[in-house]
């Protein structure tokens, strides 16, 4: 990871514009290949980033301390440097992923179980299928026979759509499971973690912990 802090100036040029004038910020830059730029507020959310898969392009002669990043659609994040004040790059390694706390891990486990819930026709590949960046919760198949990679959450927000997002990537490059589409499974989802999941085609799931719960005693019943 590089952690770079600058006064900057950062332009957007996509489906929309924006334009954040000169402060100093923080950028990062990860070995996924997003970019992110940060102020000194708003907890763990950026001001403006791109997502991988993206490149870098530093500038030089005339174009020095200008950092362009292009995205595979040819949106642009043009960062412009004034003033470089921290340039450091640091090898986090592998990360061991988020363990899941009791409830997420036994929804998994019940959806898993009964995966036609998500649909008629569904079934199951495997539990915390293994990519590059971490587990994927669960995936699947659909009633088409197409893959489907399911994200669970207690509480669905942005951060679980863009956790959701990256596996996606990782995934459509494997042409033995491509196309793969993503369903982000909470209890509870919050609007703009449906909002940002809808404008990348993702579908949600709003699941029943109690409901499913009862699902998984009914299976143990004689009558």
């Amino acid at each position: 990871m590089r952690l770079v802090i600058a006064r900057c100036s950062v332009d957007y040029a996509g489906r929309l514009t924006a334009h954040l004038p000169s402060a100093p910020r923080l950028i990062l830059v990860k070995a996924d290949g997003s970019v992110s730029i940060h102020a000194d507020d708003r907890a763990y959310k950026p001001l403006n980033w791109m997502s991988p898969p993206c490149t870098l392009k530093e500038g030089t002669g005339d174009e020095a301390g200008v950092w362009t990043v292009i995205n595979k659609a040819g949106e642009k994040l043009i960062i412009t440097m004034e003033e470089v004040l921290h340039d450091s790059s640091h090898e986090l390694g592998v990360d061991p992923g988020l363990i899941k706390d009791g409830v997420e891990a036994h929804l998994q486990e019940l959806l898993a179980d009964r995966i036609e819930t998500l649909g008629e026709g569904y079934t199951l590949i495997r539990r915390e299928y293994m990519t590059a960046i971490g587990p994927v919760d669960i995936l699947c198949r659909d009633a088409n026979g197409g893959t489907v990679a399911v994200e669970i959450k207690r509480r669905g927000e942005i951060d679980g759509v863009e956790q959701l997002t990256r596996y996606l990537e990782l995934l459509n490059r494997d042409p033995h499971l491509a196309p793969v589409r993503g369903v982000f499974a909470a209890q509870e989802i919050k609007p703009q973690a449906r909002v940002l999941a809808t404008d990348r085609g993702i579908g949600c799931q709003v699941l029943d912990y109690d409901a499913m719960r009862g699902i998984e005693d009914d299976k143990l019943r004689l009558f």
